[in-house]
C-alpha cells in the first residue's frame, strides 16, 4: 500500500529576503519528518516534499498562512517508500533558470488552458475557434524521451536556457495555430509562455498544472509513455504511480 504523500507546487510570487526565509522553511519540513527540496529565488518558490501525508498538509497549510504563498496549489502523488534522501532548502537566482531576467510571471501570466479543455481539443485537433492545435514540449529531450504527447513539437533541448534561441528558430512555425505549451508541473511552460507571448506569437497557452495535473484530471489520453519525475521513482503513469520503485530500479 503507498503510504508515502508525494507533492510538487510552484508560484511566481516576490520574496524579499529568499535567504532569510531559508533556515525557517528548512527546520519546519525537518521537525514535520519531510524530505525533498525547496528552492527559493526573489521569484518565488518551487518545492517537491514526500512524507507522511498529514505532516505534508500541515507544511502545506502554515506555508499557505503566509499572504505570499496563499495561492500554492499542490499536484499529489503517492508511493510505497520515501523517494528522497534527505530535505534540502537552497536559494537560487531563479526557481526555474532560463536566463532571461525579463520574463516575470508574478508581474502577470500567459493565458492557461485546463487539462479537460486540452483534452477535448486534443480529440478535435483543433481549439474552439477551429484553428489546428499543436502540443509544444518545454522540457529537456532525455524527459521526452521517457514520454510526451501524440504528436508533440520537441525542439531536442538539452536545458531549459536553450529554449529561447530554440523558439527564435522555430516560432515562423508556429504562427497560424495555437500553441498549447506544457511541462512536468506548470513552471517551464509558464515562463515559455510568456516568451512565446512576447515573441509575438497570437494564440498561445500553457497547460495548468502541467503532465502531472493532465494524468490528475484526465484518463491521459493522447498522452504516450510516462511523465519523468526528479526523485527516486523516476517515472510516473497516468493513474501518478511510480512505474518503478525505486527497490525495483536497483534491481
Amino acid at each position: 500500500m503507498s503510504a508515502v504523500l508525494n507533492i510538487s507546487a510552484y508560484l511566481f510570487t516576490p520574496i524579499g529576503e529568499p535567504h532569510a526565509l531559508r533556515p525557517v522553511l528548512l527546520v519546519r519540513a525537518q521537525e514535520a519528518g519531510l524530505k525533498g527540496t525547496i528552492l527559493l529565488a526573489e521569484e518565488g518558490i518551487n518545492l517537491f516534499l514526500a512524507g507522511d501525508a498529514a505532516a505534508v498538509h500541515g507544511f502545506i497549510d502554515a506555508l499557505r498562512a503566509d499572504a505570499r504563498f496563499a495561492a500554492l496549489a499542490p499536484k499529489e502523488s503517492w508511493s510505497a517508500t520515501q523517494p528522497f534522501r534527505k530535505m534540502l532548502v537552497k536559494v537560487k537566482p531563479e526557481i526555474i533558470r532560463m536566463d532571461h531576467p525579463t520574463i516575470r510571471p508574478a508581474a502577470g501570466r500567459a493565458p492557461s488552458v485546463s487539462p479537460a479543455t486540452l483534452r477535448r481539443w486534443l480529440d478535435a485537433g483543433v481549439d474552439d475557434d477551429g484553428r489546428p492545435v499543436v502540443t509544444l514540449d518545454t522540457r529537456n529531450a532525455f524527459e521526452v524521451d521517457h514520454g510526451t504527447f501524440e504528436g508533440a513539437i520537441d525542439w531536442r533541448i538539452d536545458k531549459f536556457t536553450q529554449f529561447p534561441p530554440a523558439l527564435a528558430a522555430h516560432q515562423g512555425e508556429l504562427m497560424d495555430k495555437t500553441v498549447v505549451g506544457f511541462c512536468t508541473g506548470g513552471i517551464r511552460c509558464e515562463k515559455a509562455a510568456i516568451l512565446m507571448q512576447e515573441a509575438g506569437l497570437p494564440h498561445v497557452y500553457q497547460l495548468e498544472g502541467g503532465i502531472l495535473k493532465y494524468f490528475e484530471e484526465t484518463d491521459g489520453r493522447h498522452y504516450r509513455g510516462d511523465c519523468f519525475v526528479f526523485d527516486e521513482r523516476r517515472t510516473l503513469d497516468h493513474d501518478l504511480a511510480a512505474r518503478r520503485e525505486p527497490d525495483d530500479a536497483a534491481n
